[in-house]
């Protein structure tokens, strides 16, 4: 089973996760470190567990989810994997950085990879499936993995909310579509670790959420 830390960084407060195998393996997932002090936390949790990062993955490439990509390179030499259907996304944070007033944004090294959507990966004994689910972002992705009923699910399902669709590249239709046909196929106790906030589950959100409840 994997295990799953959480932090909040950066001033969007965006949840950045790492996943743990039993292995000590090791993903970072979206890391929003920005202030020097979120860094530190990133890395000193890393080497005090004595985990192993062997992969940087970002579900989207806005610029709360991206803050990072340059320090856990430097810090772990991992090249950042996303969809390619998000690299305009990525070379657009550096102008929205400049948009919301925040300096001293850092540039995401290229991608080592662009993830597929059908495609399972592997952490340990752990497997997650890549899922596409555009409408925040237009290369947005989610991680699945089916034998813990886990979903790593970015800005696209929050508790009680949807990620947003008036940046660019976002659709609202495109974003429900791909709740239907991607989340709420799930069975109801999939647990997701959203993007920001809490984490939810399929089940409640199906019956509570008021922007999308199942049919």
């Amino acid at each position: 089973m994997v295990d799953i830390k959480k932090f909040v960084f950066s001033p969007f407060q965006e949840n950045t996760y790492v996943l743990i195998s039993e292995s000590k393996e090791c993903w970072i997932i979206d890391p929003g470190c920005y202030h020097k002090e979120e860094k530190q936390a990133l890395e000193r949790f890393i080497v005090e567990n004595k985990l192993n990062p062997t992969r940087l993955i970002n579900t989207h490439c806005h610029l709360d989810h991206v803050f990072g990509n340059k320090f856990v390179h430097d810090a772990f030499g991992l090249l950042p994997e996303y969809h390619d259907k998000d690299e305009q996304t990525m070379k657009y944070a550096s102008v929205s950085a400049e948009m919301y007033g925040i300096p001293g944004f850092e540039e995401s090294p290229k991608a080592k990879s662009y993830l597929k959507e059908g495609v399972t990966l592997k952490l340990g004994e752990d497997e997650f499936e890549v899922v596409f689910v555009p409408g925040h972002a237009p290369g947005h992705v989610a991680l699945i993995n089916h034998n813990d009923k886990v979903v790593i699910g970015g800005d696209v399902l929050f508790k009680g909310s949807i990620g947003r669709t008036d940046l660019p590249g976002g659709n609202f239709d495109t974003l429900v579509e791909s709740i239907r046909t991607q989340f709420y196929i799930l069975a109801d106790d999939f647990v997701v670790y959203s993007g920001h906030g809490p984490e939810t589950t399929i089940g409640v959100e199906k019956q509570t959420n008021p922007f999308i409840k199942s049919n």
